[in-house]
């Protein structure tokens, strides 16, 4: 059974739903998502595919672009489509609110703005009034994700299939070459770094230096001088830069 069916206008939202798609599959699995252009295969009464498929699905994701609402009726010049009862974008709707499928609008990009009741059939002002999620190729990835994730904690059926949540693993596994660092118990010094780019120094009470350069402590002062790799130098009293008589 397909968990996830992706509704789409083919005008703005054909490319979208392949993305959609292929996201959604590597995660979920291929046989989890319903696209019209996948998932029917040829010779199959295409008409009883659609609806079945609506029918079954946990979720129905309505993708909705810039030209969705005034997306013209091709059969009827001068009438929108979603006015057109046989319009297959209003009749997947139409078959999920029928039959108690969580309704998800996607907006497509920044600019699209959410669904006026006012402009859609009466049997789909429902829409309007669904929690909506954006999607924008920008943040394509991220947005995504963030879908995925929301899906899985709403439908418990997902959670099962989420191959992301099966490979996640703990920060300190995923890069088993880098050393921990245990915050809870830094206090002072000079901070936690990740990696060789840096160190963390607990409880520093004296001089220190970290760096490439030479360093001379004095009396209350500390000097790095350039980026050569010499050595400490110490001293009490009068304190003299690097080059000057001493």
């Amino acid at each position: 059974m397909h968990e996830l069916f992706i509704n789409y206008r083919t005008q703005d939202g054909k490319e979208t739903a392949r993305r959609f798609d292929d996201e959604l599959s590597k995660r979920f699995g291929t046989d989890s998502v319903f696209r019209a252009q996948k998932s029917i295969a040829p010779g199959t009464n295409y008409v009883d595919t659609l609806v079945t498929g609506v029918r079954r699905c946990r979720v129905l994701l309505a993708l909705i672009g810039t030209g969705w609402l005034d997306a013209p009726d091709q059969k009827r010049p001068g009438r929108r489509a979603l006015t057109n009862p046989g319009d297959w974008v209003r009749r997947e709707l139409e078959e999920a609110f029928a039959a108690g499928v969580l309704v998800v609008p996607v907006l497509l990009g920044r600019h699209v703005e959410q669904l006026d009741p006012l402009r859609l059939p009466r049997s789909l002002k429902g829409l309007a009034e669904c929690q909506y999620e954006r999607y924008a190729m920008r943040t394509a990835e991220a947005d995504l994700a963030r879908l995925g994730d929301r899906l899985v904690r709403q439908v418990p059926d997902l959670a099962p299939l989420d191959r992301r949540g099966a490979d996640a693993k703990p920060a300190s596994e995923e890069s088993p070459g880098a050393p921990a660092i245990r915050t809870d118990q830094q206090s002072g010094g000079i901070g936690g770094v990740h990696g060789d780019v840096g160190s963390f120094v607990n409880e520093a009470h004296g001089p220190l230096h970290t760096g490439s350069g030479s360093q001379i402590n004095g009396d209350g002062t500390n000097h790095v001088a350039g980026d050569n790799h010499g050595g400490i130098r110490q001293r009490f009293g009068d304190t003299k830069r690097p080059g000057t008589e001493q």
